[in-house]
């Protein structure tokens, strides 16, 4: 309803009885959204972007200083490893994998049971399998089930710019489901593990690369979910725990050069050189690692470097050291200076069970179950997002998205531009924003709306822009004068020959009422204000008025604590509708209450006695400057001669604070013209 006008809902037990909308289109939209779980989160705190800026620059630092120490330290492991080899000291042999390639040599899996396919424009040669961001290759389907696994590849980028290419994937049969060893994509220049809607994805926050030569570089996925990543056979920044996701035999294959998907033009991809690729079924150990990476300097310790170090490569690496310690302490002290995690109530995501189809919307009768579909009736976008049913809620919940926003749609464009208009004019171009099916209205203006939609399209979807577009019209700046001849042809202005004088909303009503007293708070965020006492009685709550007299209940009243079934008094006079229930328009009733209300309601009452209050200490004792100041503040304009001097006898008998109840009366302060 909010975003495609549709009236969906009414196909939850039986096809919709008045548009093509079927029961499956009802469940299958249900299962876009089954992962939604409404609860508490704790949302961390951010460092300002001041010092994001300073962090970037240490991180420069800290990359320099550990090539530094790496150029002291390098050249004398590769010494100690050669005397290693001539006296017959050997390191552990490397693991046995499942699956092995060695594109230098060819395309076949050392086990014969994956051979590799080449895509697009990926070649093999002798340098190995050759990728220019526009091929991938994969292999046949999975032999058997993989659940935990290390992904491991021998690659030298050709661009250290890219952004979230992948080296090795493994992933569902559909390119959806994945696993990857990708570089690049959310952190520049960093290896990360990709997965699909990043639900298994966090930084490690491991060094920059910053060589252009072949690297190696593995990831253990183990059951628990904790994940590890390795470089050159070292840890590569910290492993977290996430999810965990199994795949069955025969429903998954591995892809060289894509971070996920079946074409090229589906997922990102990878430019450089892979050399050599493994699979394993289960997570290495950081021994198994480093052996199967060929780095033998698990066998050589930090007390035997330091000791074949000269005195002065000692001196040097332990100043850089203490340099480098000071850079991290830094980094480390700003991070600390982020706000503190904030619990807030939001969606919790959840891995949503498979949706089945309801007989008569009972869930005692399953029929048949569904994946995240659209609605097939709307022919300009294809309903099918391309999930399986057991699908990660934030893949279905931006399938849904993308397929809503999506250009072709016919609905959600035009629903919008409607719902912006409606706004402004009181009515929409459709004056059933909720509806644009059978049962809805036809549109006064068709043209305009499409006009609308174009515009909508053209700006990206910026609601500011058609605010921009619509307020600066020749229509919407005209006035709201009558004229006898358009009040016969079209007396309620279906064909805008002017603009509709509107009576201010019940909110806007209260908030100006404080504005004008002086008493609105302008505080932003924050505890709502209550002017109900809540109470519980044999198990049901009670909500009784209260009296709005602190200033903590002056605050704009989009920030009312309001629950379902408390009666609010003056907003319920004025059409506020009821929380509990949809409201696509408002209506705009003239009734006796509502004058009652205005001249006895008891905030309307103590908002006048504030307002004199105001008056007589900003324009003194004098009773035409007060008069003066008043009409300007509450109508907007000078007060005439003739209400001065009613004005002022009024005052005399009455009081200046029920001569500011007659304004809050009027209709030139209720209505905008």
């Amino acid at each position: 309803q909010t975003f495609m006008g549709l009236t969906v809902n009414c196909a939850r037990c039986h096809d919709h009885k008045f548009d093509p909308i079927t029961q499956k289109d009802y469940y299958s939209m249900a299962a876009a959204l089954s992962g939604v779980n409404p609860g508490e989160r704790n949302i961390q705190g951010k460092v300002s972007s001041k010092d994001a800026a300073i962090i970037a620059k240490l991180r420069s630092s800290e990359e320099l200083l550990l090539r530094k120490i790496a150029s002291i330290e390098d050249p004398v492991r590769e010494k100690l490893l050669q005397a290693t080899e001539k006296s017959g000291r050997k390191g552990p042999a490397p693991p046995k994998p499942i699956a092995g390639w060695n594109f230098t040599t060819g395309l076949s899996d050392m086990n014969g049971k994956l051979p590799v396919s080449l895509k697009g424009s990926a070649k093999r040669t002798g340098e190995g399998l050759i990728l220019d961001g526009r091929g991938f290759a994969t292999t046949v389907p999975l032999p058997y089930d993989l659940a935990e696994k290390t992904l491991e590849v021998w690659v030298k980028l050709e661009d250290l710019n890219q952004r979230g290419g992948g080296a090795i994937t493994v992933q569902d049969n559909r390119g959806v489901l994945f696993n990857s060893i990708v570089f690049g994509e959310r952190q520049p220049k960093r290896w990360m593990a990709g997965s699909n809607g990043f639900v298994r994805t966090k930084p490690f926050n491991g060094s920059e690369e910053t060589l252009n030569k072949s690297v190696h570089v593995a990831i253990v996925y183990q059951p628990d979910g904790i994940i590890t990543g390795y470089r050159n056979g070292q840890p590569y920044g910290q492993p977290y725990r996430t999810g965990f996701q199994k795949y069955a035999t025969g429903q998954a294959h591995l892809a060289f050069g894509i971070r996920h998907g079946t074409g090229v033009a589906n997922g990102r991809m990878l430019k450089g050189t892979i050399t050599g690729a493994r699979l394993y079924d289960r997570a290495l150990a950081a021994k198994e690692i480093a052996a199967s990476a060929g780095v033998r300097t698990i066998s050589i310790s930090d007390h035997e470097i330091t000791t074949a170090l000269t005195k002065t490569q000692r001196d040097e690496r332990e100043r850089l050291n203490k340099d480098l310690a000071v850079v991290l302490g830094e980094v480390k002290d700003l991070k600390a200076k982020a706000p503190q995690a904030t619990k807030v109530y939001t969606a919790n995501s959840k891995n949503p069970d498979v949706t089945q189809i309801l007989d008569r919307g009972s869930v005692l009768k399953p029929i048949g179950q569904v994946v995240p579909y659209g609605i097939v009736a709307i022919k300009a976008v294809n309903a099918d997002f391309g999930l399986l049913a057991n699908a990660p809620d934030g893949q279905r919940r931006k399938s849904l998205a993308d397929w809503i926003t999506h250009k072709a749609n016919p609905l959600f464009g035009r629903v919008m531009s409607n719902r912006i208009w409606h706004y402004h004019f009181g009515t929409g171009l459709i004056n059933t924003p909720n509806d644009f099916g059978f049962s809805g209205t036809k549109p006064s203006h068709p043209k305009l709306l499409d006009h609308l939609t174009t515009i909508f399209a053209e700006k990206q979807w910026s609601m500011k822009a058609l605010h921009r577009y619509i307020l600066t019209s020749a229509t919407y700046r005209q006035a709201s004068k009558a004229n006898p001849k358009g009040l016969s042809v079209d007396a309620g202005n279906r064909f805008l020959w002017r603009i509709n004088p509107r009576r201010m909303a019940a909110e806007e009503m209260r908030d100006t009422m404080l504005a004008v007293s002086g008493k609105l708070s302008t505080e932003l965020g924050g505890v709502g204000y209550r002017d109900v006492r809540e109470y519980k009685f044999k198990g049901s709550h009670f909500y009784d008025i209260i009296e709005q007299d602190k200033q903590e209940q002056f605050r704009r009243t989009i920030y009312r604590f309001s629950p379902r079934g408390a009666k609010r008094n003056l907003l319920d006079t004025f059409d506020c509708p009821d929380s509990s229930a949809l409201a696509p328009s408002r209506a705009s009733t003239t009734t006796p209450l509502q004058s009652l209300a205005l001249m006895n309601n008891r905030f309307v009452l103590r908002q006048s006695a504030f307002f004199a209050e105001r008056l007589a200490e900003e324009a003194g004792n004098d009773v035409v400057a007060q008069l003066r100041l008043a009409h300007e503040l509450t109508l907007g304009r000078p007060i005439s001669n003739d209400e001065l001097t009613l004005a002022t006898n009024f005052i005399t008998n009455h009081g200046l604070a029920a001569y500011c109840r007659v304004l809050f009366n009027t209709n030139a302060f209720l209505y905008v013209r």
